[in-house]
């Protein structure tokens, strides 16, 4: 559905940003883009749908390379929606219901059509009631909810996000993972980036490891995520659970086999496994 060829992206200033990347993203996934901060996420996010345009290489979508004139980044940006960082740079209109419905007004739907899609993303955000609220006045994660809600009432079919979880608490981040689960089991494609190695396995269908512009890994999260020197390599950490796992084995001697448990449930079933071995 969504796919970049040997990608490479300077800075104005001559800095190489992206090293010939390459990312695929196939109908139904959700898939992370895993890397510290300052790894060049959010720089290879924008050229999904052309607000980035690369020294050399080329994005396709569902197999039609993208071109960078006016009606082909309209047709682009209606099937692929990202939702930034800080929410503050997406929502700019005086109420939320106006916020919402601005990408929809744009498109030239009747007016039924637009308070239809308003209503309908509003709802599946949680955010059904707050339709005269001045979104500036919302909580972080009301605002990255609101956010999304903009997108949805596009009806695009693949949702891009830069760090969703990012100045959220822990309650807020877990509200907003389970959104984009449900998006996800309804048919959306969804790809999010991160540098959050907790939520990773919990959530995402595969793992592109990106460090210094240059995808190192990619694969399920149990296989990129074996290799603990590479994961540290990119200035990361195994997730707690994998971690665990790991001096359970150097200092216990348990012998989790060639992947490290990533879930609570997983580390239950294989630590049980291992002690009725012993038995």
């Amino acid at each position: 559905m969504l796919e970049a060829r040997n990608i490479v992206f300077d800075y104005p200033d001559g800095t190489r940003a992206l090293n010939n990347i390459n990312f695929k993203v196939d109908k139904g996934e959700m898939v992370a883009l895993l890397g510290r901060n300052g790894a060049g996420k959010s720089t290879l996010f924008l050229h999904f749908n052309g607000i980035n345009i690369p020294k050399s290489g080329e994005i396709y979508i569902d197999g039609e390379k993208l071109e960078y004139d006016k009606e082909s980044l309209f047709k682009a940006r209606q099937k692929i929606g990202i939702v930034f960082q800080n929410p503050d740079n997406q929502l700019f209109a005086p109420t939320v219901e106006e916020d919402v419905a601005f990408g929809p007004m744009n498109l030239g739907l009747p007016i039924e059509e637009v308070e239809r899609r308003v209503k309908d993303s509003l709802e599946k955000v949680g955010m059904a009631g707050f339709e005269k609220k001045s979104p500036h006045h919302l909580s972080g994660g009301q605002k990255k909810r609101v956010a999304i809600a903009g997108i949805l009432a596009m009806n695009p079919e693949l949702m891009i996000l830069d760090e969703p979880t990012s100045g959220l608490d822990p309650k807020g981040a877990s509200h907003i993972l389970k959104l984009l689960h449900e998006l996800n089991q309804e048919g959306m494609t969804i790809v999010i980036s991160t540098h959050d190695v907790d939520l990773v396995p919990v959530y995402s269908t595969e793992i592109h490891l990106i460090s210094d512009g240059e995808i190192i890994a990619h694969g399920l999260p149990k296989e990129v995520f074996s290799d603990v020197e590479l994961i540290r390599s990119a200035d990361l950490r195994l997730p707690r659970i994998a971690h665990l796992a790991e001096v359970l084995n150097k200092k216990d001697g348990l012998d989790f086999g060639e992947y490290y448990p990533l879930t609570i449930g997983e580390a239950r079933e294989r630590i049980l496994d291992l002690m009725d071995k012993k038995e």
